[in-house]
């Protein structure tokens, strides 16, 4: 009589549960600078995959192409982050993408590539009918527009700062410290840092009233930041180099801040959600 086969012994099975998705009307992102080595491209595509949307907006600066003229910088990462658009915007989401100094050559592309728009400035509605002008901001910073050698000085000097915070964070998580970046440090406690954003939000928001809307949303500067000038209300969607913040629009309107984690070779934690503001009203 045969010898009964013993049934096969089963490995042991890991129950992976999907990440939640949360599902959200737009989402703002700029100042990505692909092409350079302090682009947090991990914290941006964990943001991409948690996150659905219908209309996403890049707003500036999502190619760093000063940096890939002084050297080529493009690891897979970097890619990664292309195809995830591209891949949002054949399913279905709506990409609209304002270029900035940084990518100033899209310019030239200004049209509508099935789901992709290309142009210099939008006008959004809020889905509680609120107009909200957006810009990358580049157009009212009188450096980049009347000296650009100093602009790329300026850059140079950026790039300097931000290449010391590895090797500082490194000695900071060694110690059991949190991230802190010295270029951030720097902008916010120089003096003439903190009066060029001043005037900046200011410029922004002069130039904002000439298309008699209710707020407008730039980034350019890598200040994420929502105040209010009066009737209307300033945004700034930040950068994802330090700041890695993106705004997003709920379905009633609100606006929400999302902050993620800085450090790209981690997981981003939950993201940080500064208090959900409106619009102002649309004046009468």
């Amino acid at each position: 009589m045969p010898a009964l086969l013993e049934p096969p012994r089963l490995k042991s099975v890991r129950i992976v549960k999907a990440p939640i998705v949360r599902r959200i009307r737009v989402a703002w992102i700029s100042d990505v600078h692909l092409g350079t080595r302090n682009c947090n491209a991990a914290a941006l595509l964990d943001f991409f995959r948690n996150h659905e949307f219908e209309t996403l907006y890049i707003v500036g600066d999502l190619i760093d192409v000063w940096q890939l003229r002084r050297g080529v910088y493009w690891p897979q990462q970097h890619n990664d982050v292309i195809q995830k658009i591209l891949r949002k915007a054949r399913k279905g989401t709506r990409v609209i993408y304002i270029p900035g100094n940084h990518d100033e050559f899209v310019s030239g592309f200004h049209g509508v590539y099935g789901h992709i728009a290309i142009q210099a400035h939008a006008v959004h509605t809020t889905a509680d009918g609120r107009r909200m002008l957006i810009i990358h901001g580049h157009e009212l910073d009188t450096v980049v527009q009347n000296a650009k050698w100093l602009a790329f000085a300026g850059d140079l000097g950026y790039q300097f700062l931000l290449s010391l915070n590895p090797a500082i964070n490194f000695v900071r998580r060694r110690f059991g410290h949190g991230y802190w970046s010295l270029s951030a440090y720097a902008k916010k406690r120089v003096k003439d840092a903190v009066s060029f954003i001043g005037e900046y939000e200011k410029a922004v928001i002069r130039y904002a009233e000439q298309y008699a809307v209710d707020a407008v949303l730039c980034g350019h500067i890598h200040n994420a930041s929502v105040r209010q000038f009066g009737r209307l209300t300033y945004y700034n969607c930040g950068d994802w180099v330090e700041t890695c913040s993106a705004l997003v629009e709920n379905y009633d309107g609100t606006i929400e801040l999302l902050k993620f984690s800085p450090f790209a070779t981690r997981p981003a934690p939950a993201p940080q959600l500064e208090p959900a503001q409106k619009l102002a009203p649309l004046a009468s």
